[in-house]
């Protein structure tokens, strides 16, 4: 596993992944949030009630895996929660990325995952993107949900909620988030608008998972053929 980000590097990438989250429209207002682990026990983090878009690196905090202010003046969001939990049930993780896309946040609504193999690069990096069910903002329902997914998939749509990603780079884990708000918009598109899917078979599907190693991926879930 690669070495830790220092924290000059990580609060770096948190602004810079702020601000494309913020204009991608990603998120609105004061939502999502960012952590990166710079440490055996050590995290990086955004703050509560603070619009992505608009982040300095003294908003920042960084606190323990149970959540405790090591530095910072501000609170961290309540939602903080799931970051912890994924960085204890895997521990190669160093980034994680929780926002509401907004096509991504309307499957997270109907229920409906990401799971039909359509485009060859989504059953290669993402594999399927189940829904986790609904639970309280803040509450320990919402770590419990993630947690099954944290060493399998790279991510989770959250019902009724939006999405979380991770991985073991910061842009990787928002690379993430791109590529199931796209992979969303296409099945949307073709299944809602377009009215036909021509998905790919289980023998394609197959060859495509065993594609990953190559490209160095590790986690992804299969699709439904």
């Amino acid at each position: 596993m690669s070495k830790y980000m220092s924290g000059k590097e990580a609060k770096k990438a948190i602004l810079d992944i702020g601000q494309r989250m913020y204009v991608r429209n990603f998120v609105a207002a004061n939502d999502g949030n960012i952590s990166v682990r710079v440490g055996d026990n050590e995290v990086w983090a955004t703050p509560t009630g603070v619009s992505k878009g608009f982040m300095d690196k003294e908003m920042l905090v960084k606190v323990d895996l149970d959540g405790n202010v090591i530095k910072g003046t501000r609170k961290p969001s309540s939602e903080l929660k799931m970051h912890l939990r994924a960085y204890k049930e895997n521990k190669d993780l160093r980034a994680v990325v929780h926002a509401h896309p907004p096509i991504c946040t309307s499957f997270s609504i109907a229920g409906i995952p990401l799971n039909t193999p359509v485009l060859a690069e989504a059953v290669i990096t993402l594999g399927d993107v189940p829904i986790v069910p609904y639970a309280e903002l803040g509450s320990e329902e919402v770590p419990n949900g993630i947690a099954p997914y944290c060493n399998t998939h790279n991510g989770v749509i959250l019902a009724n909620h939006g999405v979380v990603t991770w991985d073991n780079d910061p842009y990787g884990a928002y690379y993430k988030l791109e590529s199931m708000e796209y992979y969303a918009n296409i099945l949307m598109i073709t299944g809602k608008i377009l009215g036909n899917q021509n998905p790919l078979t289980k023998e394609q599907v197959e060859r495509l998972v065993a594609m990953r190693e190559k490209f160095g991926i590790k986690l992804g879930g299969k699709p439904k053929v």
